[in-house]
């Protein structure tokens, strides 16, 4: 028989803060009588799609439903598609919605309460326990295909990760634990990165979450001046570019901790000076969760949390122990360095081979987006239709006042001339999701909205190309 695992942890003391809301603390003993005043009416079986983008209300739907013994659905979307795939996958599917949500196709609960409508009585919740082989959460990827792929996560191994993840984080605040520290983040809890460096922490690691999300750069920075110190910014490179470029004055932070995408080292020193704190990035995939992180501006070794250890090289690396029970193969071109320290080297689902030479898209935009000036990049190589033309790589930029020339100049420096693009397309903004990434698919899409000719100079749709 499994352990129990308490939902709140470590020795919670119940009357500080796991959450803020526009400056005020939510206790835990009122997130524990919240979640249970929720689970109380929700379904006797099921799977719950959290909806909506406030943080505070998606942990109660987690609490709620791991009492209910039901597991929390994260799928990359809710567009109408996804939802009948998932539908189709779990029968017994449901919405938990607020005021905010959209509608969608699936029987819907609504939160019970206004959270914040509450008194404050200083009642003695009881703690629940939660059965650690628990599939508390299933996070659904799409897949080359659109088709979800679930990967089941069960409670006992996300209270592992979440433990492993806070004491590399409180190590990089030379702190003891987390304990206190509020974090503010631009990335939703239903994606895995947001769920892990906000959501669980907050609950089994003592760090209390803004349960807002903000967008624009002076949202951000209010944000993060309405929460006491030590506080935290959650966030991605592309959310990160943009506050610094915006000139808004930033409030200092304790840390600043980065993922989805590889952070140019110079872009980490212009944060840690802007925020007047380390900066860490962290790697991992939706299969094995978070395994690694690294101070970028102290080189581009990774190093992995205490208990995993790696095995093979190139791309065939597999990553075990600890939170990751069983041999899991990541999805990146590594430079194995030993056990616990490895260089990333791209996808090795987006290897590309030109003139006899291969690299990874991953790894040139992680070069496009390092050129001074590109405010966001990314490479396309538009698929092959058997003509007679040789396919060519595009690079489409968000890079106002920047020529064309600069950055393929710029590149030279950075990348193989093989792979410097001959068409470079300057566009209002690239088609990213709200976590930052930019799916293969939607990218396509995007190129083909845009209808592109070729032809240096020339206007085409929504961008133009140089």
């Amino acid at each position: 028989m499994s352990a129990l695992l308490p939902l709140l942890g470590p020795e919670p003391d119940l009357d500080a803060p796991l959450a803020w809301r526009d400056g005020r603390p939510v206790a835990r003993r009122r997130y524990l009588e919240d979640a249970a005043a929720l689970a109380a009416t929700l379904p006797e079986a099921g799977a719950a799609l959290p909806l909506g983008a406030d943080r505070y209300r998606f942990a109660v739907a987690l609490g709620a439903a791991v009492q209910r013994g039901h597991t929390c659905l994260l799928p990359p979307n809710h567009t109408p598609d996804s939802v009948q795939r998932l539908r189709g996958l779990y029968p017994t599917a449901y919405a938990l919605a607020d005021a905010t949500s959209d509608a969608i196709d699936l029987p819907t609960w609504r939160h019970v309460d206004d959270v914040m409508a509450h008194g404050d009585a200083r009642t003695q919740p009881s703690m629940p326990l939660v059965d650690a082989g628990h599939i508390a959460a299933c996070v659904l990827t799409s897949g080359s295909t659109g088709t979800p792929v679930p990967h089941a996560k069960p409670w006992g191994l996300l209270v592992s990760s979440a433990r492993s993840e806070a004491s590399r984080l409180a190590h990089a605040m030379e702190r003891r634990d987390l304990r206190g520290v509020a974090l503010v983040a631009t990335v939703p809890p239903q994606h895995m990165y947001g769920f892990e460096s906000t959501v669980l922490i907050a609950l089994v690691e003592g760090a209390a979450f803004d349960a807002g999300r903000p967008f624009y750069p002076a949202d951000v920075a209010r944000a993060l001046a309405r929460v006491p110190r030590p506080r935290m910014l959650v966030t991605t490179p592309f959310h990160l570019k943009a506050i610094l470029a915006s000139g808004v004055d930033l409030p200092a932070a304790d840390l600043v901790l980065c993922a989805t995408a590889p952070l140019a080292p110079q872009v980490a020193a212009r944060a840690e000076a802007a925020f007047a704190a380390p900066l860490l990035e962290i790697y991992g995939c939706t299969e094995a969760g978070q395994v690694a992180t690294r101070r970028t501006v102290r080189g581009p070794d990774w190093r992995v949390f205490e208990g995993l250890s790696l095995e093979g090289d190139g791309a065939e690396t597999t990553v075990l122990g600890g939170h990751v029970p069983q041999p899991t193969r990541l999805a990146d071109v590594l430079e194995t360095l030993d056990a616990e320290r490895f260089r990333l080297l791209g996808r090795s689902n987006d290897l590309i081979n030109i003139a006899g030479k291969r690299s990874s898209l991953a790894h040139l935009d992680f070069h496009l987006n390092a050129v001074e000036g590109v405010r966001d990049g990314a490479f396309w190589m538009p698929p092959d239709e058997g003509g007679d033309d040789v396919v060519r790589l595009v690079a489409f930029v968000v890079a106002p006042g920047l020529a064309a020339d600069a950055i393929r100049a710029a590149l030279r420096t950075r990348v193989d001339a093989a792979f410097v693009p001959r068409r470079i397309v300057h566009v209002p903004e690239l088609p990213r999701d709200p976590t930052g990434k930019l799916p293969a698919a939607r990218l396509a899409q995007f190129a083909d909205g845009l209808r592109y000719a070729g032809g240096d100079d020339a206007t085409r749709g929504a961008g133009h190309a140089a």
